[in-house]
């Protein structure tokens, strides 16, 4: 009995990869679109993109050129091939901004390069592109009912921006002094990510990296400029606490406040 389920098991594999093969050589267009809506609904995405990138500029003009481009783009997306699936949203939303699938193309065209945004480690193009995205989706349909999944997408890429340049502007409070003054370049792209993602989850982190990264360079700068970084120090040092009375790192801040007033003379 289980050599004879085995058997017809493979006669339909080899009968569905022989129809594939027939739909490949076909010339019978509607035939072809019907089958790659059978394999997709089947789950055999590759399948389905193949045969509809070959037939997807034969109907253009009609209602189902708009079918298999939106098709295709979802074939791709289902495959998780991110990339050429949002190339093709981004296409069916160009040729068909009012188009039935419009506001699917341009959620998916996003949500895609969300869901293939990198590492932080790597470059953080592909996460601003899915950014862009998302934001045109919500600025064409702020009442869809994808609107709360599109923003939480884009608060957790403006996140790993923000994470980003938080590593960014650490490095340079590591390196110090080290050929020229780095306190300088790491107070200035923590406040430049704080300007940028003001509602980032790591706008403590970078607001205490700044008080540190002036202290620091206040303590070890020349005499004559000494007072006038101290104040500087004071002043980064109010605006944390103001932002952040609670915060676990209060006791850090109020020494480094601490040392800092020593130094500044009424």
């Amino acid at each position: 009995m289980r050599n004879y389920l085995l058997i017809i098991l493979a006669t339909l594999a080899l009968t569905g990869c022989g129809e594939y093969q027939q739909a490949q050589k076909s010339t019978d267009y509607d035939y072809k679109l019907d089958f790659a809506k059978r394999a997709f609904e089947n789950k055999k995405y590759v399948q389905a993109s193949t045969i509809l990138t070959d037939i997807v500029t034969v109907f253009k003009g009609s209602e189902k050129a708009e079918d298999a481009l939106y098709l295709l783009a979802l074939s791709h997306y289902e495959n998780k091939d991110y990339i050429n699936s949002g190339a093709y949203f981004k296409t069916y939303y160009d040729r068909y901004p009012k188009g039935k699938y419009a506001e699917l193309a341009r959620f998916y065209c996003g949500y895609g390069y969300y869901l293939d945004s990198p590492d932080v480690q790597l470059d953080q193009s592909g996460t601003i592109k899915a950014i862009e995205e998302l934001q045109a989706f919500l600025d064409y349909y702020p009442h869809s009912d994808k609107v709360s999944i599109a923003q939480n997408a884009i608060f957790e890429l403006q996140d790993k921006l923000t994470l980003k340049q938080l590593q960014n502007a650490q490095l340079y409070y590591n390196l110090g002094n080290y050929m020229g003054n780095n306190y300088e370049s790491c107070a200035i792209v923590a406040k430049n990510a704080i300007k940028d993602y003001p509602y980032s989850r790591y706008k403590e982190d970078l607001e205490l990296l700044v008080l540190k990264a002036r202290y620091q360079e206040a303590s070890q700068s020349v005499e004559e400029k000494k007072q006038d970084r101290y104040r500087v120090v004071i002043d980064e040092y109010y605006s944390f606490i103001n932002n952040y009375p609670n915060s676990p790192n209060r006791k850090e801040a109020d020494n480094i406040f601490k040392i800092a007033s020593s130094h500044v003379k009424d």
